[in-house]
């Protein structure tokens, strides 16, 4: 009998190098170039030993695969490597996205290669699971949770600078969540600890994964109740109440800050 060839399905390549993602050089119609995830039945770059292909689901049911490398990818005609969070502006949201989940999943293996409990390698039991063979420890990818919100006085809202933005932007409280608290508690702690002010009528927004590398921002809206500004100067270098006419420099559009900063230019 003839043997049956088992044909590979075509797949999107997400190929790391750090927080570097590999993006394929293509060109329109014009001649003007475009960057694409890498689509294939075979990796573009052959592994590394030591770097296994991780097959990732998606939340609409696809699968991608996802690797790491040692060394970062020459630039060529062909090619080039992007930082994750630059890439947004180079490919769509849901490339962007996957691209998002596949570098949270080769972090997290990469951070999980012993046992925290014993110190004994683990192995791969599935593609979010592995297991110490020892202590029977499991293991799964982490996600740090944190809150994100807008806070309203009248027609202004509140903008901070921390002390860890980028360049001069200026965006929205944000902290982690504790043990123990509720989400709704974690908002008045940070809003408190960091400025000083009491907030009301807090109310979620919206959610989104930020894998950078591997959190989840929760977004709220509330409204000023009192207090006047004090800054904790560790983490931030300046705070105040901004009239929508006259606003500093604001987040890209990719955070969820930017979202509900739209969200308010929107509706006043």
């Amino acid at each position: 009998m003839e043997k049956k060839t088992t044909i590979k399905p075509n797949r999107q390549w997400f190929i790391f190098f750090k927080d570097q993602l590999l993006l394929k050089k293509e060109y329109t119609e014009q001649g003007r170039i475009k960057y694409v995830i890498p689509t294939g039945t075979e990796p573009p770059i052959k592994p590394e030993t030591g770097h296994p292909i991780h097959e990732v689901l998606l939340v609409n049911g696809e699968q991608i695969c996802a690797f790491s490398l040692n060394h970062s990818a020459e630039e060529s005609e062909t090619q080039i490597m992007i930082g994750l969070r630059a890439s947004y502006e180079y490919i769509s949201i849901n490339e962007y996205r996957a691209a998002g989940k596949a570098y949270q999943i080769l972090y997290w293996d990469e951070h999980s290669r012993f046992c925290p409990v014993c110190g004994t390698p683990t192995t791969q039991q599935a593609p979010i699971m592995k297991k110490c063979p020892q202590c029977g420890n499991e293991i799964y990818p982490p996600i740090s949770t944190a809150i994100i919100v807008l806070i309203r006085k009248g027609e202004d809202i509140l903008l901070v600078h921390a002390r860890n933005f980028r360049g001069t932007f200026h965006g929205l409280v944000a902290g982690f969540l504790e043990a123990g608290e509720t989400l709704e508690e974690c908002v008045a702690r940070e809003v408190m600890e960091e400025t000083g002010l009491k907030v009301k009528n807090i109310r979620y927004f919206s959610s989104q994964p930020w894998p950078y590398p591997s959190g989840l921002m929760v977004g709220f809206i509330a409204d000023y109740e009192s207090g006047e500004i004090k800054l904790q100067e560790d983490e931030l270098t300046s705070a105040a109440f901004y009239h929508k006419d006259n606003l500093p420099e604001i987040p890209q559009k990719l955070s969820i800050a930017r979202k509900l900063i739209d969200w308010w230019l929107e509706n006043n």
